[in-house]
């Protein structure tokens, strides 16, 4: 895992680290070089170890006999707490567990369309980390089916030798309604804080989506930053000192991702949020997710995972 300065990562994505109005006059435009400069020798403080960190598709094998001897032996690698990141904790499903698919039947709805919550399944997950010392990077995804725009087709059987891209289906897709996406967030967080207490989930992180950029987000960046609006103001209601971050794309280094990521940031810098009506930044997330992944896709470097954390006070 790899921890870059956020002020860092927003030079390189072309970003201003403040507003032209504060910025000096001599000050290097997006287009000439950066230099960062560390000193090793001067402490600033402590380092928190974050690089302690699994994860996997399939989370319906987290409470299953060889899952859970497989987190046990993860957990005793590190001297500090492991964390878990999952996909699928909001899937629609039995809780069948197979190759790039899970579920938890978290959110259902009645026949008025009111909304049914079940945190049964989601409960197992997590027990399975938090009895062994592990912290969950709570991935808030994917869209139930009686939520999503385009539910049919949903459960997808895929093999290895399939198409990758026959994964996408119903849970890809925006909500048909914004407000009760909100409010599953806000019950779901609200039910952890209850479960394991408001000191443990503090120690969490919270994230939207996987890799928005590509498949697994089959609506428009606008539409991903309306999701990732609805998303702050309900966790941050249910836990104000929630560490919540998005938007986990695939690695800045390809020119998509970073298009992506930028468009995210501009938004979280002077777009207007989609819930308060305001606009200009304000400290909307934690942490800065993305993945790089092997050179099997043409891109020059190893599975790495990691993030640029943001802290209370700092400015963009």
């Amino acid at each position: 895992m790899r921890i870059l300065p956020l002020l860092g990562l927003l030079c390189v994505l072309g970003l201003p680290a403040a507003s032209q109005a504060q910025r000096p006059a001599s000050a290097p435009t997006s287009t000439e070089p950066v230099a960062l400069a560390v000193d090793l020798a001067q402490p600033i403080g402590p380092m928190p170890p974050v690089w302690a960190y699994f994860g996997y598709d399939e989370p319906n094998y987290s409470y299953m006999p060889d899952g859970q001897k497989l987190l046990t032996e993860l957990a005793a690698l590190s001297p500090t707490s492991v964390y878990v990141r999952v996909h699928n904790l909001l899937t629609t499903g039995n809780g069948e567990a197979a190759l790039k698919w899970g579920s938890t039947n978290a959110y259902s709805e009645d026949a008025q369309g009111r909304p049914l919550y079940d945190w049964k399944i989601v409960d197992r997950i997590f027990d399975a980390f938090v009895s062994r010392g592990m912290k969950p990077i709570a991935q808030l995804g994917f869209m139930p089916k009686a939520l999503s725009t385009r539910p049919v087709p949903y459960r997808h059987y895929w093999k290895p030798g399939d198409p990758y891209e026959s994964i996408y289906t119903g849970w890809a897709y925006p909500p048909k309604d914004y407000q009760k996406w909100g409010e599953l967030v806000y019950q779901w967080v609200r039910h952890c804080v209850a479960r394991y207490g408001e000191a443990e989930v503090k120690t969490w992180r919270w994230e939207l989506w996987n890799e928005p950029n590509i498949g697994y987000w089959k609506g428009t960046p606008q539409e991903y930053n309306q999701l990732y609006d609805y998303t702050e103001a309900a966790v941050h209601r249910a836990l104000p000192a929630a560490l919540l971050g998005g938007p986990e794309t695939t690695g800045p280094g390809w020119n998509k991702a970073a298009d992506y990521l930028r468009g995210f940031l501009q938004h979280c810098v002077t777009g207007t949020n989609y819930v308060t009506g305001k606009t200009g930044y304000s400290p909307r997330f934690y942490f800065l997710p993305c993945q790089r992944w092997p050179q099997a896709r043409g891109w020059p470097c190893a599975h790495e995972y990691g993030y640029a954390v943001w802290r209370p006070g700092r400015r963009l």
